[in-house]
């Protein structure tokens, strides 16, 4: 298990952009599970909608995203130090709505990785339920100086 410190000493993602709080499960180099609290005081919500807050699916996306690096860089020692590029986003399906009051479950497996670019099954859950899926691609390079 991961808290919000050990996730901040591996992602380089901050507030607003950082959209994990907790790691419950790593199989290294197999699955994750993480967990995201949708809080009302997400910076998005006030635009997204007024009235009638919901999370974006961008964002459910890229809260996968993180949770898929975070799986890759506890995976494999040779990338630690380098940056994540998600080079793929396919079969994304938004089921439901995710609101504020909400926690998303996060489950990511590896489903292969040739070449440098890892492959990634991802799906988020509320309560059980199936809100989003999507399999995702990502290379790590070298950071620009």
């Amino acid at each position: 298990m991961l808290d919000i410190n050990e996730i901040m000493k591996i992602l380089p993602h901050r507030f607003p952009f950082l959209m994990v709080d907790r790691i419950l499960e790593i199989e290294v180099g197999k699955s994750i599970v993480g967990i995201k609290n949708v809080s009302i005081n997400e910076p998005f919500f006030p635009g997204h909608f007024p009235g009638h807050p919901v999370m974006p699916g961008v964002l459910v996306i890229e809260a996968m995203a993180q949770i898929a690096a975070i799986l890759a860089y506890s995976s494999d020692e040779s990338i630690r130090s380098k940056v994540t590029y998600f080079t793929g986003i396919d079969n994304a399906r938004f089921r439901k709505p995710v609101m504020p009051g909400d926690q998303l479950r996060f489950e990511v497996l590896v489903t292969g990785c040739k070449r440098g670019i890892w492959m990634f099954q991802a799906k988020a859950f509320v309560d059980g339920k199936l809100v989003t899926e999507a399999d995702l691609k990502a290379t790590f390079a070298d950071k620009a100086s």
